[in-house]
């Protein structure tokens, strides 16, 4: 009789954190799909020790920016069919597919943990944040990535990715503005205009 308590009250308590699982869950869903735009600043942090800080922008659907400040000199632009990496050190372009990104999970205009497109490996929370690690098991080679929140008020606070070189990069923002407008020339790559505004950012400086 005393383990069909015990074990009945084992069911329960499951049961009940399982439920507030699933309620957190459908939480950040809504959240992330009611973001249109996204403005804020960034540091990047990467496990071997770099750094690196700029500006991003968002507009769903799949549209990113990510402008990094001297003494990096990078440029991501995905205007929603593909990304352009933008070496200006090097001079050196490069197109990269959305499939090949976990970032994409935030760019996506209809976001469901349906453990189909996107599943959850991992999920915590405390009283100051809460985090869920979701993976897409329909894309070969494309790592998880861990989105944190700020619990009051619920917003998106960073995420963790683990890169090709198997290095752990931290996105963190800060001063971030959400569902404001923004010009679309964000979205397009121009390689002279890019060269332009940069050389002119450079003079202000």
């Amino acid at each position: 009789m005393r383990k069909s308590i015990l074990f009945l009250l084992a069911a329960f308590f499951c049961s009940s954190v399982a439920q507030a699982e699933n309620v957190d869950l459908q939480k950040i869903e809504n959240y992330l799909n009611n973001i249109n735009t996204l403005k804020a600043d960034f540091v990047q942090m990467s496990s071997n020790g770099g750094s690196a800080e700029g500006k991003i922008y968002i507009e769903k659907p799949s549209k990113i920016r990510m402008e990094y400040t001297a003494p990096d000199e990078l440029l991501i632009v995905g205007n929603g069919d593909y990304i352009i990496y933008n070496d200006k050190e090097l001079d050196q372009i490069t197109n990269i597919d959305y499939k090949d990104i976990p970032a994409t999970v935030i760019l996506s205009n209809k976001i469901k943990f349906d453990g189909k497109n996107l599943k959850v490996t991992d999920f915590y929370k405390d009283n100051g944040q809460t985090s869920v690690t979701v993976e897409m098991p329909n894309s070969s080679g494309v790592k998880p990535i861990t989105l944190i929140f700020d619990n009051a008020p619920f917003r998106l606070k960073q995420w963790k990715v683990i890169d090709q070189q198997n290095i752990e990069v931290t996105i963190s923002l800060f001063d971030a503005e959400q569902d404001i407008k923004l010009s679309d020339n964000l979205f397009k790559f121009n390689k002279k205009s890019e060269k332009k505004s940069n050389s002119s950012a450079s003079r202000r400086k």
